[in-house]
């Protein structure tokens, strides 16, 4: 990778009680758990040392936290299309309750009723990409895990729906960047949790709705 490239670094937010017990956490504001104020506390020894042009964060109060934990709150500006995919009618369920009334359910492919469907996301998300290609220099975003997986499809210029196949822990940091030109837009580190400890459980992900595929296999692409 070229480091002259910009990178675009992507904070998901810590832990909160429903991540735990895998239920889907969308508009409704639910503050960090102590866990999870400790693994975002985390996330500030993971950026140390990098310098970013623009830093930006949802405004939904696990985010914030998580920002301002990890160092960047008095800089971080508020960017409301970076908040996490609106549920509707599944807010607060877990996938299996969903399966059981709809059992070929995909959130990537179908939405949620009376929530966002996922052109409706993609359409926040190129937005945002918007915004960050027009950025001098490396950007940093914190958001939710659903829609940072969105984000990364639009940023390959790939349909969401491949978003299923990327998966996201609490407290991770991905980046994203270009390989050889601008117009090879790339996925340089995803979902890097070195930096926050082993639980003494697995957690529950709810978004983990298929087996992941690799990078390449999304795209149709062969690594060189």
């Amino acid at each position: 990778m070229n480091e002259t490239f910009p990178v675009v670094y992507l904070a998901r937010h810590g832990e909160t009680a429903w991540t735990i017990t895998g239920q889907r956490t969308g508009l409704i504001d639910l503050p960090l758990t102590e866990r999870g104020e400790y693994n975002a506390r985390r996330l500030r020894q993971r950026l140390s040392g990098l310098t970013f042009a623009k830093v930006f964060t949802s405004p939904l109060q696990r985010v914030v936290r998580t920002c301002e934990l990890a160092g960047f709150g008095s800089v971080a500006q508020i960017d409301r299309d970076l908040i996490e995919w609106d549920y509707g009618e599944y807010e607060g369920r877990q996938t299996a309750e969903i399966l059981a009334e709809r059992p070929d359910w995909e959130l990537f492919r179908d939405g949620c009723p009376s929530g966002e469907l996922p052109q409706q996301v993609a359409t926040r998300a190129d937005r945002v990409v918007g915004r960050l290609r027009a950025v001098v220099g490396n950007s940093l975003l914190f958001s939710s895990g659903h829609f940072l997986r969105a984000l990364a499809t639009r940023w390959l210029g790939i349909e969401p729906v491949n978003g299923r196949s990327l998966i996201l822990n609490t407290a991770s940091l991905s980046a994203l960047s270009y390989e050889k030109s601008l117009s090879q837009p790339a996925v340089m580190l995803w979902n890097d949790i070195h930096h926050v400890p082993a639980s003494n459980g697995q957690e529950r992900f709810a978004g983990r709705d298929h087996e992941a595929l690799t990078i390449n296999e999304m795209t149709g692409q062969e690594s060189e």
